[in-house]
């Protein structure tokens, strides 16, 4: 992995991390209702990226709509939807926890499908990483609810599919764009069916702003572009360092309680994300010394 690349990622897990801790003060504190959440988060990432992509055009920003180019756009709806609606009730760190976690076993089964072979370290990385996912789920004291674990395991693989539409794109910026643009009035339509925004705090709102234009709008753009030096495998798995970000965070300035269940969860998770990744790089090591080339395994 390049020194930009890494970069790159470092900055979009932290965009990540916040994203959870912005989304979970704000409902937890009871300043704005989920659905509207998610109406300014779209709506202001949108907002953001537009005026920006038309600078850099020197005009309108224009972009071909097809159906191909909904896609994306529905996943990102659907993701933001149900992670807001799952953080009413759960932790920001168990809620980043299984987000991620269905990430990564999203993204590895669509890359399956496409044909990746994992190799057997690969394998057991993932194995622990998904072990990890059922210990902190299972029903216990400090589990999270059914319900909002359920609806955080959408958000997983919405995103899953978000993340693994845009790895082909050459442009981040105008693809992140795009894809809030036409995001945007499926977040008009909640209007019709969700709270509106009037019973909404100012601090509620700036903090759903924030989410929408900088952490998630900017912090989209910057993915993206780091995707560029990411395989498949490496970038499902890596995504799951961000809850320990989170967990971290959640302690920090929502006061949560970092439990054994949070602690060995997050132990296993990670274990399973450093042997995936290592083990990928060493089978590109062996491919290369064979003289068979730098070949991307993870793909």
């Amino acid at each position: 992995m390049s020194p930009r690349t890494l970069a790159l990622t470092g900055l979009a897990l932290i965009a990540f991390a916040a994203n959870s801790i912005l989304c979970r003060f704000a409902l937890k504190q009871g300043l704005i209702d989920p659905v509207a959440f998610t109406q300014v988060r779209l709506l202001s990432g949108a907002i953001m990226l537009w005026p920006i992509l038309a600078w850099r055009q020197r005009s309108a920003p224009g972009f071909e709509v097809t159906l191909k180019s909904w896609r994306p756009a529905a996943a990102l709806f659907v993701y933001a939807v149900a992670f807001s609606l799952a953080y009413v009730a759960m932790g920001a760190g168990a809620g980043a926890l299984i987000l991620f976690a269905c990430v990564q076993i999203s993204m590895i089964g669509i890359a399956m499908a496409r044909g990746l072979r994992p190799g057997a370290l690969e394998w057991t990385g993932l194995a622990l990483a998904f072990a990890g996912l059922v210990w902190l789920v299972a029903p216990g004291i400090s589990a999270p609810p059914a319900m909002s674990a359920g609806l955080m395991a959408v958000a997983g693989i919405a995103w899953g599919l978000y993340t693994t539409l845009g790895k082909g794109e050459a442009d981040a910026l105008a693809t992140t764009a795009r894809n809030f643009i036409l995001a945007a009035p499926f977040a008009l339509v909640l209007f019709a069916f969700g709270p509106n925004l009037s019973g909404a705090s100012a601090q509620g709102l700036a903090l759903a702003a924030t989410s929408g234009a900088i952490t998630s709008a900017l912090g989209y753009v910057v993915w993206y572009a780091a995707l560029k030096g990411l395989g498949t495998m490496q970038a499902s798995i890596i995504q799951v360092a961000s809850p320990v970000i989170v967990a971290f965070g959640g302690v920090i300035f929502l006061g949560e309680a970092f439990t054994l269940r949070l602690v060995v969860a997050s132990v296993a998770i990670l274990g399973g994300i450093i042997l995936t990744i290592r083990a990928g790089a060493v089978r590109n090591y062996a491919a290369q010394e064979a003289g068979g080339g730098p070949k991307r395994v993870s793909k």
